[in-house]
């Protein structure tokens, strides 16, 4: 019996919008010596992420196996992909729901045989060979024409790998290995009787687990391997007239637009945020200055801007336009209680804390489920923001006293499947303080 050979195979899609422009990109390995044995990428029109996705791994499958086409059972290999839903579609233990799925995952079985073919979910950081592969694809249609591999640097920015360890047949990994085996076999063999892709026709995407789910796990007790979270980067809008005076400026005022210098503040956003490249999707609070911010974040990078009502700013009633002096002095009975008591609304019908927490809450909710492995720029207010960092931090509402959020600032909480959110920065502002 000859020797299997083993391929690593890194695939990665995405696309601009959501559904919008999109691409693909893969990469073979030489799991021996580490060494890149071919590359593909493509440029797939107006798509959705997780078609992307799929062709990702269709592209990368197809590479291996022209590679080596007589090897048969002799071909081992292991996809390694970012993303969770085609990881866990693939290796038969969660559902899939949307029809357009459904050919591209049978496609994906078919090109090698199932019991050869074994997946691992990376995080993004560690696939960033065939993410920039999806980039180019995606820049080069956007420029009219189709990815080349003479003009790609996606190699150059990869990060080192070292030769995978030997663990025997695939599917036989000390750890896991008989769970890993057993979803093998029922992919085996719901593949054999045709069922092994359920269809749904709901709208949307969304990972559906077989097996019961244990309750969330916090702290240093949570699983090492959570998935890849939806990471929410909170950018407050820019100044506008009324913020230097610290003013309070609502959802029930006058929605004021930016100021020059709010424009200026969102540019600079938007260099930033170009220069990282992290940024897949973008959300908006309907008030104007948010969706000015947005506009320019979101023209630099190509994206669209989805409104979400849900991350409006508070209603601030009879104390909209007013300085926090002005308020004391006319409602100083009313604004006494409103910082004491969370259920208590500002004068005149707004909104209290704790209404805004439910709304908010409500909206990441949506969102998170919408955009789970993906990073997503939410551009919003004071309010909303300091509400799901104290959310996220389980803090009381009266935390959000003890916060600060410059114009333009820049904040992340990332969320991930199990329940469970990590704060990772809050009210950044060096990227103000970078020439363009």
């Amino acid at each position: 019996m000859s020797a299997v050979r083993r391929l690593v195979v890194e695939a990665d899609g995405g696309s601009r919008g959501n559904p919008g422009p999109a691409g693909y990109g893969a990469v073979v390995i030489d799991a021996a010596t580490g060494e890149t044995l071919a590359e593909a990428a493509e440029y797939i029109g107006v798509a959705t992420n997780n078609v992307a996705e799929y062709r990702g791994l269709i592209a990368g499958l197809t590479a291996a196996k022209a590679l080596f086409p007589d090897a048969g059972d002799a071909l081992g290999v292991h996809v390694r992909m970012d993303s969770k839903l085609v990881v866990e579609q693939m290796s038969g233990r969660w559902k899939i729901k949307h029809p357009d799925m459904k050919p591209l995952a049978a496609r994906a079985a078919a090109i090698l045989p199932p019991s050869s073919v074994t997946y691992e979910w990376i995080p993004r950081a560690q696939n960033k060979h065939a993410d920039r592969l999806a980039n180019e694809a995606m820049d080069a249609g956007r420029d009219g024409r189709q990815w080349e591999p003479s003009a790609s640097t996606a190699e150059l920015d990869a990060p080192a790998r070292t030769p995978l360890p030997d663990r025997g047949p695939p599917g036989d990994a000390a750890a896991g290995a008989a769970k890993a085996r057993a979803a093998l076999a029922a992919a085996r063999g719901a593949a054999d009787t045709g069922t092994l892709f359920e269809v749904n026709t709901g709208a949307s995407e969304e990972p559906e687990p077989t097996d019961v789910t244990a309750a969330p796990q916090v702290g240093w007790a949570a699983a090492p391997d959570l998935g890849a979270p939806a990471t929410f980067v909170l950018l407050r809008h820019g100044e506008t007239l009324l913020t230097p005076e610290k003013r309070f400026s609502g959802s029930g005022g006058t929605d004021p637009e930016l100021s020059a210098v709010g424009r200026d503040q969102a540019a600079r956003a938007a260099v930033h945020f170009a220069a990282l490249g992290t940024v897949q999707e973008i959300v908006s609070s309907p008030l104007r200055r948010c969706r000015e911010t947005a506009a320019a974040v979101a023209d630099r990078l190509g994206l669209d801007v989805r409104i979400e009502d849900g991350l409006r700013e508070t209603d601030f009633g009879a104390w909209e336009g007013l300085t926090f002096g002005e308020v004391r002095e006319r409602y100083g009975d009313d604004l006494t209680t409103w910082l004491a008591d969370p259920e208590t609304a500002p004068t005149g019908g707004g909104e209290s804390f704790a209404e805004v927490a439910e709304r908010v809450a409500a909206a990441r909710d949506r969102l998170t489920a919408r955009y789970a492995g993906r990073t997503v720029l939410a551009v919003t207010h004071v309010t909303p923001i300091k509400t799901l960092v104290r959310l996220a931090l389980e803090a009381p509402a009266k935390a959000m006293f003890r916060m600060e959020l410059s114009a333009a600032s820049i904040s992340t909480v990332a969320y991930y499947g199990d329940g469970n959110a990590s704060v990772r920065l809050l009210n950044d502002t060096s990227h103000l303080r970078q020439r363009e």
